[in-house]
């Protein structure tokens, strides 16, 4: 049974993260997941088939890289949503927070299989 959070604090839900590349669900709405994650240095060129990725920064410059189009640079409080069967590499030089809202069927890295792969069920340990 999921723990149902009604009401947190995003910097308190920030500050339980401790490794990059990460994420932490900390809400669920309509079949969505609200989730933080602390993000530094490259992560892996991944696309999601069926499902769109929205990037929200909290703190720091994330850089979503694409193979076909120009990168979009992301400054505190921008958002970005990566169109759903598009190859993209989140990038941040610097410690960066980002929230992250995408349906609950998500893969972390796609199909792409990597050592920062993480489960669903390793984002959500925390609420059971």
């Amino acid at each position: 049974m999921l723990r149902a959070a009604l009401q947190s604090n995003l910097d308190n839900e920030f500050g339980a993260l401790t490794a990059f590349w990460s994420p932490r669900v900390v809400a669920v709405a309509n079949g969505q997941h609200v989730k933080v994650a602390k993000v530094k240095g490259e992560f892996v060129w991944h696309a999601h088939a069926d499902e769109d990725e929205f990037f929200l920064v909290r703190k720091g410059t994330l850089t979503i890289r694409y193979r076909d189009r120009p990168d979009v640079v992301l400054g505190e409080g921008d958002f970005h949503v990566v169109p759903k069967g598009v190859e993209h590499m989140p990038v941040a030089m610097d410690e960066c927070w980002v929230v992250l809202v995408e349906p609950a069927a998500t893969k972390h890295t796609g199909e792409t299989v990597s050592a920062i792969s993480k489960s669903i069920e390793e984002q959500m340990a925390h609420l059971r």
